[in-house]
């Protein structure tokens, strides 16, 4: 079933690790094959451009918003189709540890099967930083 109204999910993990640690970590577009598994296997930086070639969508382009003090990881994923995904992502700080908060917003035509699948992702990714900065 296809849904054409608008919709978002905001999806969060809590982080035994302080706001500027996650997001030192997280913000580093090399270490997204890390834990972001749902962008791909692979990035490497191209002509200036941060690029996931094993990525499930084909090969995209990643582009963060600019370093900053209030953890914000906004990115956007320029698909092969030209179409660029804009993905809000927030470091929240909650006492010593943090919040990461993803809103997955749902692109015009994705069916609600999509939908979900493409927030299991999300929350595996997320599951998977924490996972990773818990451990160090």
């Amino acid at each position: 079933m296809k849904s054409t109204g608008r919709k978002s999910r905001h999806l969060g993990v809590f982080v035994d690790r302080t706001a500027a640690d996650v997001y030192a970590y997280a913000s580093q577009p090399a270490n997204l094959p890390a834990w972001a598994r749902g962008l791909g296997g692979s990035v490497e930086r191209i002509k200036g451009q941060w690029v996931a070639e094993s990525s499930p969508m084909g090969r995209v382009v990643v582009a963060f918003a600019p370093r900053n003090e209030w953890g914000v990881l906004d990115h956007d994923v320029t698909l092969p189709s030209g179409e660029t995904v804009h993905n809000p992502v927030r470091v929240l700080a909650d006492g010593s540890g943090s919040e990461v908060v993803f809103t997955l917003r749902r692109r015009p035509g994705t069916s609600d099967a999509a939908f979900e699948r493409d927030a299991r992702t999300v929350a595996a990714d997320l599951a998977r930083l924490k996972e990773l900065l818990e451990s160090a």
